[in-house]
Formats: structure tokens, sequence, C-alpha cells
């Protein structure tokens, strides 16, 4: 929800605060900052109420439906480069290889990445992080976190999302911060107007719009991991 570099300042600062408190009772022992997690979502989604969620949609107002696929193309293929470096890091080279073609082509004959001729070619998206290359690693994820600005996360996450920004090529443009903002929120508002209807029905669905976030992120975490297991075995 906001640039790289600062989810990656405001993910440590918030482990090294949590860190330092002692955990408050609660009944998920998944969640030993239960007290904390709910201020910082209730930050998160005030925020949203009244920045980004308006934003975003205005956003998808005035952008045409095949501008607004060419910009997620574009910040997407930027992304492959991370993707490239965690295949690597997994030990999945084969992958990795894909991944960097698909980089290569969507790069060139996609105009820098704005249309995705890699899938096209068969030659599909891959979702790999660095929370994920700890997961290969055997890091367990931790306790849960709600991270103002970045949203649900855990220890891991926090970790994943650090080593996410030192493989983002974006991060490196110190010198030219103006751009690193702009490119960063333009990122930022092209994925919160992606997922409108997400939220719509997360609305409507959610009676403890936390526990269902939380719920929601173990789940996939739950899963993800699973299939970590599953490759590792196949190897």
């Amino acid at each position: 929800m906001q640039f790289k570099s600062h989810e990656t300042l405001c993910a440590v600062g918030m482990l090294a605060l949590l860190t330092a408190c002692a955990s408050t009772p609660t009944t998920d022992p998944r969640d030993p900052y239960e007290s904390y997690n709910r201020k910082f979502q209730s930050f998160n989604d005030n925020l949203d109420d009244y920045v980004m969620k308006p934003v975003a949609e205005g956003y998808r107002w005035v952008m045409p439906d095949f501008a607004n696929l060419g910009v997620s193309n574009f910040f997407s293929n930027i992304g492959d480069i991370g993707v490239i470096a965690n295949d690597a890091l997994q030990g999945n080279f084969s992958q990795s290889g894909m991944d960097g073609a698909r980089l290569l082509i969507n790069t060139t004959a996609g105009l820098g990445g704005f249309i995705d001729v890699g899938t096209m070619l068969d030659l599909p998206k891959h979702d790999e992080s660095f929370d994920k290359t700890l997961a290969v690693w055997g890091v367990d994820t931790g306790s849960y976190l709600v991270l103002p600005l970045v949203g649900p996360s855990s220890v891991r996450g926090v970790y994943g999302l650090a080593g996410n920004a030192a493989l983002n090529p974006t991060t490196y443009l110190g010198a030219s911060f103006a751009i690193t903002g702009v490119s960063g929120a333009l990122n930022a508002i092209d994925k919160r107007s992606d997922n409108l209807e997400k939220g719509k029905i997360v609305d409507e669905a959610a009676i403890d719009r936390y526990e269902f976030f939380k719920n929601s992120y173990f789940s996939r975490k739950t899963y993800s991991d699973k299939i970590v297991d599953v490759q590792e075995n196949d190897r």
C-alpha cells in the first residue's frame, strides 16, 4: 500500500517495537500481539477508506482498461527480477531460466513489460518472494503481525519484505527519490484498483474483519508452505 522502501522501514520498525514489548494474553497462540495488531488494522482500514479506496476508484474511472492492464503488466515485469532471484535462492534453476526468458521477452517484445507476451508464449507468471525463500530454508512463519501501510504479515513476512525490497531495482533509485515515490504510489494505486471487487466481498462477508484477514493470511501461508514441502520432496 506504499513504496517498497517505506514498507520495509515500517516493517522492521514494527518488529523491533513488538519484540521489545511484552506480549498480551490471547486465545490464539499465533497472535500474541492482538491488541497492537487490531489498532494497526484500524489505522490501515481508515487510511484505505479515506485515501486509498477513493483514489483507486478515481484511477479506475479515468484509466482505460487497456492502459490499466498495461500498468499492471509493467510493474509485474519489474517484479519478475525478484522472482528470478528467489527462484535461484530456492535452488529452482530451471524455473529461474524460464522466468529469465519471460523477463527478456516482455521487456523487449512487450515494450518494457506493458504487454505480457510471455504468457502468450506459454511462459506463465510465477509468484516467488523472499518470504517463500525463507520457508524453503526452513524458517517458520512466526507470530501474526499487522503492519501499518502494509497490512497482514508475520515475523517471517517482515524479513521477507526486506528481502523483496533488496531484490527490487526501484529500491536503488535513491538519487531520484521523486521517481521512486511516484512509481511506488502508482503501483500501490494500481494494485488497489485491481482489488476493488475483492474489497466489496470482504465487507459483505466478514463479521470480524480482523479475524477474517488473519485466518486468510495463515490459510495462504499454510497452503504455500505445503507447496514448498511438495516441491522439496520432488527434487
